[in-house]
């Protein structure tokens, strides 16, 4: 059985349960290690006991790099009791540079994969800043056996025109996983509240102030002929009076984190639209992304709602669904949504649901062609030497 070394910046991210999932199912034994952003360690994430690396602070880059600087020195003793891996994966790039102060403490020729979901702001940088890491980027990438992303947008518009990876790459979307195949028929007899109200939600990571105004001023014009719901883990490093902002706002609601892949038909069924729109960085990641709640809204038969210009926007436009704006502002989105009634909104639904499963889910077949993939990095058996990092 491949044993993988998973890497990761926050172990109770929602992202790095799905990823250990598809791991597991694939057949993959994983053993988990990374950062954590609560004040004591997480004891369990799908039945695994995380090895703890300390705890960092979102959106507070010098600490986080002082956090890996102080993991690379005790690493080796973090991992002394596991069973050596046949393969680590390091999410991100701080966890890169700790993959490579593990691999040589382990003493072991284990190849690494590099798994990039989201292109950070500092990245992209014209100064020091940014060639910096830029650079560092490039060494530390400079041999590993597999890069690992979730859009073509970041391929095109980041790896490949700034040279950053030259490994191979696998595109692994963000899609919701499905442990079994979803007959259409069933999803056909999905049923939404009545409405009006139109209820639109945005569930997930809530990082983006700009969608919040906006969907705040929005339904206050539509005087609640519209209503926002709100669900997951709001970005309190973005905004601080996140719950005073929602709780003054007559046609927004936020009812706290959900569970993952529990609760989704509940919480998606309970909407008729969902909000796959993030300005949080921008005319860059933002707009190269393609989100988990696309996949899993669709999944469960919410209408999308997104920017046209975006990777996302694009996506939707081959697909032939969604709500598409031109322009994000409350008059836009009322040219767009104002004058919804049943008829057409039963239209749209009926388009997302006509799609093949297969666009938004992953099943136990694409686990194990994941796992396979990088069972076969792994090379021959030979003699082990320590790699040492420079």
């Amino acid at each position: 059985m491949l044993h993988v070394l998973y890497l990761v910046h926050d172990v109770s991210d929602p992202a790095v349960r799905r990823r250990i999932t598809m791991l597991r199912a694939g057949g993959a034994k994983v053993t988990l290690a990374g950062f954590r952003r609560t004040t004591s360690p997480v004891a369990d994430i799908e039945g695994l006991r995380p090895i703890d690396l300390g705890a960092t602070r979102d959106g507070r880059f010098g600490q986080r790099l002082a956090a890996v600087a102080r993991a690379a020195f005790g690493i080796g003793a973090k991992l002394a009791a596991m069973p050596r891996p046949d393969l680590i994966i390091a999410r991100n790039l701080e966890m890169l540079a700790l993959a490579r102060r593990a691999k040589a403490a382990l003493g072991a020729r284990v190849p690494l994969v590099y798994e990039c979901l989201d292109i950070h702001r500092l990245v992209l940088r014209d100064d020091l800043v940014g060639k910096a890491l830029r650079g560092a980027e490039r060494y530390l990438a400079r041999d590993v056996k597999l890069l690992v992303t979730s859009s073509p947008a970041f391929i095109a518009n980041y790896f490949k025109p700034f040279g950053q990876v030259a490994a191979p790459v696998e595109l692994v979307e963000n899609k919701y996983f499905d442990t079994a195949a979803v007959a259409v028929d069933e999803r056909l007899k999905a049923q939404n509240p009545a409405a009006p109200p139109w209820r639109i939600g945005w569930f997930g990571a809530l990082r983006c102030r700009r969608s919040l105004e906006l969907l705040a001023e929005f339904t206050r014009r539509l005087e609640g002929r519209f209503e926002v719901v709100l669900r997951g883990r709001p970005a309190l490093s973005e905004f601080p009076d996140f719950h005073a902002f929602v709780e003054a706002e007559p046609w927004l609601s936020f009812r706290g984190p959900y569970r993952n892949p529990e609760d989704m038909a509940a919480i998606y069924g309970d909407v008729h639209f969902s909000w796959a729109i993030d300005f949080f960085e921008a005319g860059q990641n933002s707009e190269w992304l393609l989100p988990n709640r696309l996949y899993e809204g669709c999944r469960f038969g919410a209408v999308p709602i997104s920017m046209g210009h975006t990777e996302t926007g694009r996506f939707l436009n081959q697909q032939d669904i969604g709500v598409l704006l031109s322009e994000a502002t409350p008059e836009g989105l009322e040219t767009a949504l104002g004058r919804m009634e049943q008829e057409r909104f039963g239209k749209l639904k009926t388009r997302v649901l006509a799609r093949n499963p297969r666009t938004w889910s992953y099943d136990r077949s694409d686990c194990r062609a994941f796992v396979d993939k990088l069972r076969g990095l792994v090379a021959a058996p030979g003699p082990f030497a320590a790699e040492a990092l420079a």
